[in-house]
């Protein structure tokens, strides 16, 4: 008989983070010291507001002007995003504490009033000819290093409304938000039913990596149940935040759901749709190939879908306490260099982690920025399994990218999504190259097959999640999408990446409902295919040579968003719009998949 799985060491060795260098809880008076704080530098910035036009004709005054404009921008909504972010990650670890929740709503509602009369700022630079602008960067050099964030505000100026109703867009922000606020707090609530226990979100998916089939089944089932009892509910979420996203895209003049999500991230939505076409032709030789090896290897004629992350071994897999994942992880950034591996000991020196799974905590994991003048703060429920120890590095890459683009300042250090992911996907590679290396020889198909699925999950899976949420906004924009047929879509799309190797079992309708980036973050999910295609160009470039691939990788990362994903790769070598690009990662996740077939 086969041991039930169990981790070296209880998970509750993970750490809790320690947010009083925020606040030291609700009830701080510097609270409220800041919330005056930010009030008095809006009303700075406000009495600028008509001087920049009335200085169009006056180069050298207009870049002074812009100059001090976008320096009081940036410190209210540093002191603003403090605020913000201390509520947001309190209350994510308390999702089941009503005083939490409504901390941050509160909280939320009086940072909108605060920095809605701003909303003139960038108004008023997009009513400037552009041939002021240049003159007056040119007149005043100190200004010049706005550009980034001009060229994106400048982006925006087709799609901007009246003053009005921008106000009133922001104004309506907070109501907005309580339908995600809502789907945090079912998730959080939740209790999944699997045999005699009640399991939170996290532990079940967590189970779905069992290695005992029938405990996957009874935690996909279990999850079944609860997500199927909930979906009322969550459609309902789905179909206002789509509905209420497409009031605001048509008053915009956006064409298309996704055109809004494309133009934050600088890219072009034609790219986007080459990379999802590009991915979802490759479904064959990649998803559908390597689910048919899994199944052989398993030793059934299909996969069902809650095998899709199975262990191959049925003996327990190697489990991780939190030391031997942060010894595990350091080494692999040090392969960067000590400032890499020095960066990210600070994240576990503090504590700037979260890493305990306890009731009322969210699922997933995440790094918070916070501001350029504060530091990051990372999030993941630890269970020690590999992809524990794989999400713990994604999540320091974002840390440790947000620290070294903090010398930008938080208007400049916010990195379009098309770079956004660049950091954390290419630290989980590097991690994973380590556990392979180091790894005993029986455990190599193993992880093998764990680093394939991790690159299906992040290219594939996204992409399948791309493909969804374009064709429910589409649906929606006729009328309200039934939760049964949302439920169709699903498993048509999940159907299509997945292959005729995985059964979608009776119950697997449902479990769109629990992906919070359709809520929080719409059109969200490509970044991550993007992101991992892109990194394995990177990674390719860096087994060229190591050494001088460091350097340039650092100037990448400290950028920021200062400059846009095409300049930024341009000393790699590399071009993004040459759709050849896209096939670098295929290509490489097809040759693992090769190396993984010759195992079988």
């Amino acid at each position: 008989m086969n041991a039930p799985f169990k981790t070296p060491a209880d998970p509750l060795d993970a750490p809790q983070w320690d947010l009083s260098d925020l606040y030291a809880s609700r009830e701080d008076a510097r609270i409220e010291t800041d919330l005056a704080r930010a009030r008095a530098l809006v009303g700075d910035l406000n009495g600028l507001q008509g001087q920049l036009i009335a200085a169009q004709g006056e180069p050298a005054v207009l870049g002074e002007r812009l100059d001090r404009a976008i320096t009081l921008y940036e410190q209210a909504s540093d002191v603003l995003g403090g605020l913000g972010a201390y509520a947001f990650l309190s209350a994510s670890t308390n999702r089941n504490d009503a005083g939490a929740q409504g901390f941050e709503a509160t909280v939320r509602e009086k940072l909108t009033a605060i920095a809605t009369p701003t909303i003139w700022v960038t108004l008023e630079i997009n009513q400037l000819d552009e041939a002021a602008v240049e003159a007056a960067l040119v007149a005043h050099p100190a200004a010049a290093r706005w550009s980034p964030w001009l060229r994106r505000t400048r982006a925006m100026k087709p799609h901007e409304l009246s003053q009005e109703m921008e106000t009133f867009l922001a104004e309506r922000g907070p109501i907005s938000a309580q339908w995600p606020r809502l789907f945090d707090e079912t998730l959080a609530a939740m209790k999944v039913k699997v045999a005699k226990e009640e399991l939170t979100l996290a532990e079940a998916l967590n189970r779905l990596s069992d290695p005992k089939g029938a405990k996957r089944r009874a935690a996909a089932e279990g999850l079944d149940e609860a997500l199927g009892a909930r979906a009322s509910t969550m459609a309902l979420v789905l179909n206002t935040v789509a509905a209420d996203k497409a009031l605001e895209d048509r008053w915009r003049g956006f064409k298309r759901p996704a055109d809004g999500r494309h133009l934050s991230n600088e890219v072009h939505g034609e790219s986007v749709d080459a990379m999802a076409e590009a991915v979802a032709a490759a479904y064959p030789v990649l998803s559908h190939r390597y689910y048919a090896l899994k199944a052989k290897v398993l030793g059934k004629p299909k996969l069902d879908q809650w095998d899709r992350n199975a262990p191959l071994e049925t003996t327990a897999p190697r489990g991780w306490d939190w030391a031997q994942g942060r010894s595990l992880v350091l080494e692999s950034f040090a392969d960067l260099g000590d400032e890499f591996a020095g960066r990210a000991q600070g994240f576990f020196d503090k504590p700037w982690i979260d890493g305990r799974a306890r009731p009322g905590k969210q699922s997933g994991a995440y790094a918070h920025p916070v501001t350029s003048d504060r530091h990051p703060y990372v999030f993941l429920n630890w269970m020690g399994e590999r992809r524990d120890v794989l999400t713990l590095a994604h999540e320091l890459g974002h840390g440790v990218h947000q620290t070294l683009a903090a010398g930008q300042g938080s208007l400049l250090a916010d990195t379009p999504l098309t770079l956004a992911e660049t950091a954390s996907i290419f630290a989980e590679g590097l991690t994973f190259d380590r556990l392979l290396k180091t790894a005993p020889e029986a455990e190599k198909r193993g992880l093998l097959a764990g680093r394939i699925e991790d690159g299906l999950n992040t290219v594939v899976r996204q992409i399948a999640f791309h493909r969804f949420e374009t064709r429910f906004h589409d649906e929606r924009a006729k009328g309200e999408v039934p939760v049964e047929r949302i439920g169709e879509i699903w498993l048509e799309e999940m159907g299509g990446s997945l292959g005729p190797a995985v059964t979608l079992n009776p119950g697997y309708e449902h479990w769109w409902s629990y992906v919070s980036h359709f809520v929080h973050s719409p059109f969200y999910v490509y970044a991550y295919a993007f992101g991992d295609l892109l990194v394995a160009a990177l990674m390719e470039t860096r087994a060229k040579d190591p050494a001088g691939f460091t350097p340039l990788y650092r100037e990448l990362l400290a950028g920021g968003g200062s400059k846009g994903y095409v300049e930024a790769l341009a000393p790699f070598g590399l071009n993004p719009r040459d759709p050849a690009f896209w096939t670098i990662g295929t290509k490489r996740l097809e040759r693992l998949i090769d190396q993984f077939e010759a195992l079988v």
